[in-house]
């Protein structure tokens, strides 16, 4: 992480998974500000009405409602927030909702992790990706465990 200050928007309905995220990025050194979002209409009604503009959203796919997929359509189709890097955080890793996030513009994919460890790890990781020269392809949009 190279900024003094990091923005991250997190949209999970999942308030463990929200709680969890919080417990690690509160670990983390630097001075991050983490907001979360319950739903993908919050979210996007937050980026509608910033600041803050967050330089990365992680984003849940499997929400009531509107999805991640159905986030992702948006943000990639609006002309303020497309270029904001959005890292799908899900506990579905199948080929199909890997393939898909990447056609549609996503920048990164991370598995949820059970453990503070790992995922402590994982989002260390992709906060230290240079998202102005990192070019998702299918070699490199997984993030990888190495133990």
């Amino acid at each position: 992480m190279e900024n003094n200050e990091y923005v991250i928007f997190y949209a999970d309905d999942d308030k463990d998974d929200l709680d969890f995220f919080r417990d690690v990025t509160d670990s983390l050194t630097g001075n991050i500000q983490l907001h979360t979002h319950n739903s993908v209409d919050s979210l996007l009604g937050s980026l509608q009405s910033p600041p803050p503009i967050p330089q990365v959203i992680f984003l849940d796919l499997n929400m009531p409602g509107k999805n991640g997929f159905d986030a992702l359509q948006e943000l990639k189709n609006n002309l303020q927030l497309k270029d904001i890097p959005v890292v799908i955080f899900s506990t579905s890793s199948d080929e199909h909702s890997v393939n898909k996030s990447l056609d549609m513009g996503a920048s990164f994919y991370v598995t949820k992790s059970t453990t503070f460890a790992t995922l402590k790890k994982s989002i260390e990781y992709t906060l230290g990706i240079n998202w102005k020269t990192f070019e998702p392809s299918s070699r490199n949009f997984i993030y990888k465990n190495e133990k």
